[in-house]
């Protein structure tokens, strides 16, 4: 079974955890999806990146936050997919962004500057993922079995909403972890349920 992993908001295919489940599924596909223009970034451009990759076929589908999102996304409109892992999934991304002192001052602007953690520097990012990103649904509903992975202690996306997901969908398993947004510090244990849903 194929694996694609979709990493974060400003990160990129080299991310810590992009490393780790690449470790541990040799044949995992980490695309870059922001094609090399974050400027430019929309969540139409990245589903793209995903529908292209996977090309109408069987896979299986990691996503860590925005990453979880756009897979959920994906999943949704695409019954092929066959399970997902889903790393604190940013529901509601658009909305909880949009809603903000800063969202408004974007959308005035045209352009935020964002620190993007891939490139370890700050990279312009136009209001246009804001604009597109308000065709998309914010809470996914996907019928194919997931595991879901949300720290306790999350400051960037609350687990509070994979809660509510988790609550109103019989094919997903939650799990709360000690930890933050990353979830760095747990990787392990991720996998330790992670692995043999992927692989079995």
């Amino acid at each position: 079974m194929r694996s694609i992993y979709l990493h974060g908001f400003a990160s990129g295919p080299g991310s810590k955890k992009a490393a780790f489940f690449r470790d541990r599924i040799r044949s995992a596909e980490i695309p870059d999806l922001a094609m090399g223009d974050f400027e430019h970034l929309t969540i139409t451009g990245q589903l793209q990146v995903v529908e292209e990759l996977a090309a109408g076929e069987p896979v299986a589908l990691i996503g860590s936050s925005m990453g979880g999102y756009l897979a959920a996304l994906y999943a949704a409109r695409h019954l092929e997919v066959t399970r997902l892992v889903l790393m604190a999934p940013a529901f509601g991304f658009v909305k909880r962004w949009s809603e903000t002192a800063e969202g408004e001052a974007w959308r005035e602007s045209g352009f935020l500057d964002v620190y993007h953690y891939a490139e370890k520097r700050n990279r312009r990012l136009s209001y246009r993922i804001v604009e597109d990103g308000r065709r998309y649904e914010d809470f996914p509903a996907f019928g194919q079995p997931a595991l879901i992975f949300h720290g306790l202690h999350d400051t960037v996306v609350p687990a509070q909403l994979s809660q509510q997901f988790a609550a109103s969908h019989a094919n997903v398993q939650l799990q709360l972890l000690d930890s933050d947004h990353e979830l760095l510090d747990v990787l392990e244990a991720i996998w330790k349920e992670a692995g043999p849903f992927l692989l079995g």
